[in-house]
């Protein structure tokens, strides 16, 4: 079984990506969509227990937010994937700005997520991770991880 957690600013591409290439294989966990906590550690429960593959699509931006959702489906014996979201601000700003109602969140949001933001690294329990861009045609292109020698372009 398999656990997948996105990391990347708002407007990222993440949900976009869940639909068109996870949506038939994993159950969504998110946190905009739940809106509780509790609901969030339900569902995930669920997952586990019931050994369905899933996605977290939120933000994760630290070791620490992840963390919860590495050591769970580590201890059910899931592997888990990583998918970080490379991004530029000034882009996810625009991305945002064409949002429409609920979607669309202040931009200062993006800012303090980009502040806090850290690169996953295998060092936290992942068994594989990639690199994910939007390719500028509607699409995505995924990648390999590279351990970064120092800290991303554009963050």
């Amino acid at each position: 079984m398999e656990a997948i957690i996105f990391v990347g600013l708002q407007a990222s591409g993440k949900s976009s990506f869940y639909k068109e290439r996870l949506f038939d294989t994993h159950i969504r966990i998110n946190l905009d969509m739940l809106r509780t906590r509790h609901r969030e550690r339900l569902l995930l429960q669920f997952c586990i227990e019931t050994r369905q593959p899933f996605v977290v699509d939120n933000t994760n931006p630290t070791q620490r937010d992840r963390a919860r959702y590495i050591a769970a489906a580590k201890a059910a014996s899931f592997r888990v994937a990583g998918y970080y979201f490379q991004s530029n601000i000034g882009d996810r700003v625009v991305r945002n700005n064409a949002r429409e109602g609920a979607r669309r969140i202040p931009p200062v949001g993006i800012y303090a997520t980009a502040k806090k933001l850290q690169l996953p690294s295998f060092t936290e329990g992942f068994d594989v991770l990639y690199y994910v861009r939007m390719d500028g045609t509607g699409g995505f292109t995924v990648e390999e991880w590279a351990e970064p020698t120092s800290a991303e372009p554009g963050i």
